[in-house]
């Protein structure tokens, strides 16, 4: 089966370029593809999963994805889909983030033995001659096209403008995608929707330049059911990093995913099999929430691996009671189907000096200390509207003391809504 079958069936591709020759190049033998990530944080989140997905299905069907850290265009900032500039970063930033952003990656695409490759673009073009590049690269740009493109549009009319610097930005994306062109032979670019004017500026660069037919496939920007923005939440970006999204909280982040939701999502962000996943279209209740611990499931093993899949999975049962996953149900995940009892190790957990006890702490800043809340303010509004506990039974009030008296055996477990827990566990004498 054709890779570019399998993207369209998933719901992966929203435009691409030169269909049937696309098809006839995807079905040639092995191909490379690229797509861009910016190292502006040391880790990827949720928002990149769908370009991730997209280059571990082209190396399942046996091509060579080429994943391009922009530690040069990063040092200036992509102006696609922003309203604003970004903060400029160093060299030595992107050179720690380009460690983490590589490790994420491993977890779904295979680097070992030439299968995938991480380049830099800070390789080729930190190191271009001004002039140079002006009279070799930018004489085949046309202004009067550039300002119409979508990412340059909205920064123009923005409060902030469009700076010179960023102006130059897709002159250097083109000049990424034509150098890959020639060096690596790789001739298809994917990325994000608001990146279609930067692919198509380099597929026209490298047929100038190398006289070489190249292609784009764009993604389509995945909200939720609801209109959200995917993998954003009320306590910000989901993470790839365990450090910062730990496994536990990563796998209630799917979990809690809307029920009109469930079926879209295990085609994006899972392997299991098509056929599998339209079985899942028009489950209720029990039988949707079953799919729905397998979507969680399968996520968090794709970003964490097994055991930390099982260990979420079991701190879920511990938290919410035993769920037995039927056998018919997605029968190609790993799940576990029996009936064993949860653990609760793996939940969000923090120490507490019983000495800092002895005047009492105020809920509402005990709520707001472990994340159940992003300010004080809001630990408050979510404690007078009764949605705050601890250990089962609701917070009386935002001035509250927590106190060692209101531990069970050393422990206390909070909790925000109905699926958000934090457990506090005393320390010391």
């Amino acid at each position: 089966m054709n890779v570019l079958d399998i993207l369209t069936e998933r719901g992966f591709i929203e435009n691409k370029t030169h269909d049937d020759e696309l098809r006839d190049y995807l079905a040639s033998g092995q191909t490379s593809c690229y797509i861009g990530f910016d190292p502006t944080a040391d880790s990827l989140h949720v928002g990149h999963l769908l370009p991730i997905m997209s280059l571990a299905h082209m190396q399942r069907s046996g091509h060579r994805p080429i994943a391009l850290v922009g530690g040069g265009t990063g040092l200036i900032g992509d102006p696609s889909g922003k309203t604003e500039m970004r903060k400029l970063i160093t060299h030595e930033d992107v050179e720690h983030n380009k460690k983490g952003i590589k490790r994420q990656l491993s977890h779904f695409i295979d680097f070992t033995d030439g299968r995938a490759e991480m380049v830099d673009n800070a390789d080729w073009l930190t190191g271009l001659g001004y002039i140079e590049f002006l009279r070799d690269i930018g004489r085949h740009f046309s202004v009067n096209r550039m300002i119409k493109a979508e990412s340059y549009r909205m920064r123009i009319e923005s409060e902030e403008g469009l700076s010179f610097i960023e102006f130059n930005y897709m002159l250097l994306q083109a000049y990424d995608f034509m150098k890959l062109a020639g060096s690596h032979e790789c001739l298809l670019q994917m990325g994000g929707s608001d990146q279609w004017g930067n692919i198509v500026a380099g597929i026209e660069l490298t047929r100038k330049i190398h006289r070489k037919t190249a292609f784009g496939i764009t993604f389509p920007l995945i909200t939720t059911s609801s209109g959200a923005k995917m993998g954003k939440t009320a306590g910000g970006a989901v993470w790839l990093d365990p450090e910062r999204t730990s496994p536990y909280d990563y796998y209630q982040f799917w979990v809690n995913t809307d029920d009109n939701d469930v079926a879209r999502f295990l085609c994006l962000f899972t392997f299991l099999p098509m056929d599998e996943i339209n079985g899942v279209k028009g489950l209720k209740d029990a039988d949707m929430n079953h799919a729905k611990a397998v979507l969680a499931f399968e996520a968090t093993l794709l970003a964490h691996g097994q055991t930390a899949a099982e260990e979420a999975f079991n701190a879920a049962r511990s938290m919410f009671g035993r769920r037995i996953i039927p056998a018919d149900l997605l029968p190609s995940s790993t799940i576990p189907r029996d009936g064993g009892e949860g653990s609760d190790e793996n939940v969000p957990t923090s120490f507490i000096n019983k000495d800092e006890l002895d005047q009492g702490v105020p809920a509402f800043k005990l709520v707001f200390t472990v994340g159940l809340a992003q300010s004080g303010g809001a630990a408050r509004k979510l404690i007078e509207q009764g949605g705050a506990y601890m250990n089962g039974q609701r917070i009386p009030s935002t001035d509250y003391m927590i106190s060692s008296v209101d531990f069970d055996k050393g422990e206390l477990l909070l909790r925000a809504g109905k699926k958000r827990y934090h457990k506090i566990v005393l320390s010391g004498n």
